[in-house]
């Protein structure tokens, strides 16, 4: 199994230890600043790395990757999740993982390689005593240090495919609209299924029997077609469309869990037939991707038309190719 970003980082870790710098524990003020009621100015006062800029954790911070990951314009993404020591973790509903209070996910967004590579921002979710919050840090030019951007931000940087696209920095009540849930921050990507179960073992103790489901992206060509868009429609598009969360009202249920062909878009009538649908009738037509309002909002970035609305600039080729073959596949009846 690939694990992209948990190699990386331990490729970091392995430079900083071969230049005979040991790890150093999170500094024991960090659970303070975690569930206090105040808002860290800069990433750096929490001590989840070593060196931020290199992206190499402190002891007991703890890098993963999702199977199927999220797509961000072509993002690199570096994930890492601290667990205050003799805390567990649960198994909730979902498979969603429950961290106990005082918890934190961590999520920095790079582009480029090696030299070129360059940190643009730092999201952590800290679980607090009334519930989770989430703010984003943004990295400085000279890649230094990353401050909270309670108001968000704009950058003009360019893909790994060479697309110059406005990027965007969530501010802090944004977070919410793709990880509100009945009202609430809910975290979104770490559930068993999407997660290795090698890595749930070993860090949690964890053996659910639904980890590591989803399909590596990497290593897609050997899953079903099926399983393949499935996994990517339920990590892209399933935390709006569910019941709860702010497009529950579309009907569709992009959740992996969900098999009932309705919920899931086949022959199903969009809610509210506007500019999103042009002039296809159904949001997802057995046999014909062409004809699919799901694949077509995929395909499209006209706002108002183009899904997901958030967090994407331009089209994941790969993704809406998962899609059209899923759709291509099944039977025209």
């Amino acid at each position: 199994m690939k694990l992209g970003g948990l190699l990386l980082a331990a490729a970091a870790l392995s430079l900083a230890t071969a230049s005979g710098e040991a790890r150093r524990a999170m500094p024991d003020v960090a659970d303070d600043v975690i569930t206090g009621d105040r808002l860290p100015r800069t990433l750096e006062e929490y001590g989840f790395f070593i060196h931020a800029d290199a992206q190499v954790p402190t002891l007991g911070v703890v890098p993963y990757r999702l199977n199927t990951p999220l797509y961000s314009d072509g993002a690199e993404k570096l994930r890492f999740v601290y667990v205050p020591e003799g805390q567990e973790v649960g198994l909730g509903e979902d498979g969603l993982l429950q961290f106990p209070v005082g918890s934190a996910i961590i999520k920095t967004f790079a582009f480029g390689e090696g030299e070129e590579r360059r940190l643009i921002e730092t999201r952590v979710l800290l679980h607090r005593a009334d519930g989770w919050l989430a703010l984003p840090y943004l990295w400085n030019e000279e890649q230094t240090e990353a401050r909270l951007a309670v108001a968000g931000a704009r950058i003009d940087l360019s893909t790994p495919k060479g697309e110059a696209i406005s990027y965007r920095v969530p501010n802090k009540n944004q977070c919410k609209e793709c990880h509100g849930l009945d009202g609430a921050v809910t975290p979104i990507g770490p559930k068993a299924r999407n997660l290795s179960a090698v890595w749930l073992k070993e860090h949690f103790g964890m053996a659910p029997k639904d980890a590591g489901v989803m399909p590596v992206w990497e290593e897609r060509a050997s899953a079903s077609a099926e399983d393949a868009a499935r996994a990517y429609l339920d990590v892209n598009c399933a935390h709006c469309h569910r019941p709860g969360a702010t497009a529950s009202n579309s009907g569709l249920d992009l959740r992996w869990e969900q098999h009932d062909p309705i919920a899931i878009g086949i022959m199903k009538r969009p809610v509210a037939a506007g500019r999103g649908a042009g002039d296809l009738l159904f949001d997802v037509v057995p046999g014909k991707p062409e004809e699919s309002i799901l694949l077509h909002r995929m395909l499209s970035n006209d706002p108002g038309v183009a899904m997901p609305e958030l967090g994407k600039s331009t089209i994941d080729e790969e993704g809406t190719e998962a899609v059209r073959k899923w759709i291509a596949g099944m039977p025209d009846s």
